[in-house]
């Protein structure tokens, strides 16, 4: 980690006592010191809330401008157990102040850290939810997004609130089972024999192979090269990109660089002598692995498609090591389905926490209602469209 973080972020704000008759009451506590209060976390429901991601995410971007971190704990009043964990920010980069996760997209699946006095039941929920909502510091919306509506243990108390809704996005998740090649013979056909087909022009050509990179020299040389093929490939799409901004670039050197040695962090490759062909970062928490960034080096091997070859043989690895669910996060893609994907359902909390949230409020629930209709969603989307096309045109 990091020297001592900036003034700015060493504030702790009063403890929160706020319960009702009859039902739990919480003791809630509002910090903005994450270097005494993240250390530590346990309770992690997905490999995105490990300490390792949250201290990388705040040391990396706290000097970004306009975020303040929002450490928020909660705990049972009676009995001093924990209920939750929150990582949050302040961000005041728009028009209006928000309360959000630690997030700016690098985190594919936000959620709290639960303890054992979390509440399972939407009235536990509500509860919680009165001791916490009255400790957040003053802003115009809540706005939590892409979260599990459940955990191996239990729901996300946060999915059972009011203003809770579908999230636009989902997470696309595989369970191989115990036995790869069973796994490997469910796959289409012409999706198994192209692999086989790929990995055999691959291994054709000089000096090739694959392999899980340990040695943290050679993992930073590979992430520096991933980042350069996937900006080179998002900017010939005409995309925007933001990962080569300092902060985030940052984010990815420090993950890999505390996580690799424990296993948490995982970089493979695809390698051509001193050649990245392909390049693959996720991050692991004992059976789970979740897909993070992916790159190739473009044209000259696209006859043995490396991406999708790459996350094969990853996959394979990391199955005789011991995972059994492969996450392949966010985003509706084509060769996701190819490797026989299951959705996993994402919920949002929106809550105006005063006037000027309103709008951003009604705009989230009202895209979670034309989610449940995806046939009203696409007129919607072609009306807006053209709405647009046709105000160009007067303009021009």
């Amino acid at each position: 980690m990091s020297g001592t973080a900036p003034a700015a972020h060493r504030r702790s704000v009063a403890t929160s006592r706020i319960g009702t008759s009859g039902a739990r009451g919480y003791d809630v506590a509002i910090a903005s010191d994450w270097t005494e209060h993240v250390p530590g976390w346990t309770g992690a429901p997905t490999p995105f809330q490990d300490p390792a991601w949250i201290e990388t995410w705040y040391e990396s971007l706290q000097g970004r401008a306009g975020l303040t971190p929002l450490l928020v704990t909660a705990r049972d009043r009676a009995t001093g157990a924990l209920a939750l964990h929150l990582p949050l920010v302040i961000d005041e980069t728009g028009r209006r102040r928000i309360i959000a996760f630690a997030d700016l997209g690098l985190t594919d699946y936000n959620a709290p850290l639960l303890g054992p006095a979390a509440p399972r039941d939407h009235a536990g929920a509500q509860a919680l939810w009165r001791a916490i909502g009255p400790a957040l510091p003053r802003a115009d919306l809540l706005s939590l997004r892409k979260m599990p509506a459940t955990f191996a243990d239990g729901p996300n108390p946060l999915s059972l609130l009011r203003g809770a809704c579908p999230c636009p996005l989902s997470g696309n998740e595989v369970r191989t089972g115990e036995d790869w090649e069973a796994y490997h013979r469910s796959l289409a056909k012409t999706v198994r024999k192209e692999l086989e087909r790929s990995w055999r022009v691959f291994s054709r050509e000089p000096e090739t192979a694959f392999r899980i990179v340990t040695d943290q020299d050679e993992a930073q040389r590979v992430l520096e090269v991933m980042a350069r093929q996937q900006e080179a490939r998002m900017r010939s799409l005409g995309a925007d990109y933001r990962l080569d901004e300092a902060e985030f670039d940052a984010f990815y050197r420090r993950l890999v660089e505390r996580g690799l040695g424990r296993g948490y962090a995982v970089v493979s490759a695809l390698t051509s002598g001193d050649e990245v062909v392909a390049a693959l970062l996720g991050i692991r928490d004992a059976g789970t692995y979740v897909m993070i960034r992916i790159s190739n080096a473009g044209e000259g091997w696209s006859n043995c498609s490396p991406g999708r070859l790459v996350i094969d043989k990853t996959m394979e690895a990391l199955h005789a090591e011991g995972c059994r669910s492969f996450d392949f996060s966010i985003g509706d893609y084509d060769y996701k389905r190819r490797f026989n994907v299951e959705p996993l359902p994402l919920v949002d909390l929106t809550v105006p926490l005063g006037w000027r949230g309103l709008k951003g409020a009604a705009r989230a629930r009202l895209v979670a209602t034309l989610r449940r209709y995806p046939a009203l969603d696409r007129r919607v989307r072609d009306l807006a469209c053209r709405a647009v096309l046709l105000w160009r045109e007067r303009r021009s």
